[in-house]
């Protein structure tokens, strides 16, 4: 064995270990107990329920296992993520060039910047009503409004990493006599890259929220459509199976962006993690 193998370097070692200086097994661990824990309580909880809008969660497991059995319930989940993963990456697509353009015309950006943070600051459930309104309801409408709302965090976000590392861009630029896409690409883009990503988290909660908001206006189809209804029938446990699946389908969610991020900026990361061991 020779001295670099048997020596834990700070990068190894900040690879076995994640936030707080914890080892990433135990956070893992952590983050899979929790939800079993809360579940276990649940259960205790619900057991002897005798409420009709309190259904033991057993009741409401075993109504979960028929309806996932149905087309109808998974005709629902699809539809739900579909439009999701659609208006999100429609939402990311309009924000990121949208926010390039704004970011780099100065000009251009103090005429359009007022109306931006206008319609950033009226509430995105909002204007659900509004699109049912004027375009009726069907799947447009809710792609429609679900990618209006998850669009400013991105844009800004992107408007925002573009402003901050230009000076350093054009510095950097000049000397390596980079070309137009080669700065757009090999320079803007990765500084811009972690504002954008975090933009783009926050922007996959708020198309979450008006998802299930577009989908209880009117919709037929949709798990919110299918909970709402659940709802008004006093179908008690296909109300709380719904709303399981939901709360699955927005961890997912979350988790799989997480990953994405991390994959993304793992040059970042890094870089964070050395300055911390400096």
């Amino acid at each position: 064995m020779t001295l670099t193998t048997s020596i834990q370097t700070p990068s190894r070692l900040s690879r076995r270990r994640g936030q707080g200086g914890l080892p990433r097994g135990v956070l893992i661990g952590a983050e899979i107990a929790v939800p079993v824990l809360l579940l276990v309580l649940w259960w205790v909880a619900s057991a002897a329920s005798t409420n009709a809008f309190f259904p033991p969660l057993q009741v409401i497991l075993q109504r979960l296992w028929q309806l996932a059995q149905t087309p109808a319930f998974l005709v629902d989940v699809a539809s739900s993520v579909g439009n999701l993963a659609l208006s999100f990456v429609l939402a990311t697509v309009i924000g990121v060039l949208l926010g390039l353009v704004l970011g780099l015309i100065r000009p251009l950006s103090w005429l359009v910047e007022p109306t931006v943070h206008f319609f950033r600051a009226i509430p995105p459930v909002a204007l659900v009503p509004i699109f049912v309104s004027l375009i009726g309801f069907g799947t447009e409408t809710r792609i429609l409004s679900i990618t209006l709302a998850a669009v400013f965090p991105i844009l800004i976000s992107t408007i925002d990493g573009v402003r901050a590392g230009e000076p350093t861009l054009d510095m950097v630029s000049r000397v390596y006599r980079l070309t137009g896409p080669e700065r757009l690409f090999s320079v803007m883009l990765p500084a811009a890259g972690p504002r954008i990503l975090s933009g783009m988290q926050v922007s996959l909660i708020t198309a979450f929220v008006v998802m299930i908001a577009s989908e209880m206006l009117g919709s037929s189809t949709g798990l919110g459509a299918a909970t709402l209804l659940a709802q008004q029938s006093f179908a008690i446990p296909d109300m709380w199976a719904g709303i399981l699946v939901l709360g699955i389908i927005g961890y997912a969610a979350t988790a799989l962006f997480t990953l994405f991020r991390r994959r993304v900026l793992r040059w970042y990361i890094a870089s964070q993690q050395q300055e911390k061991n400096a």
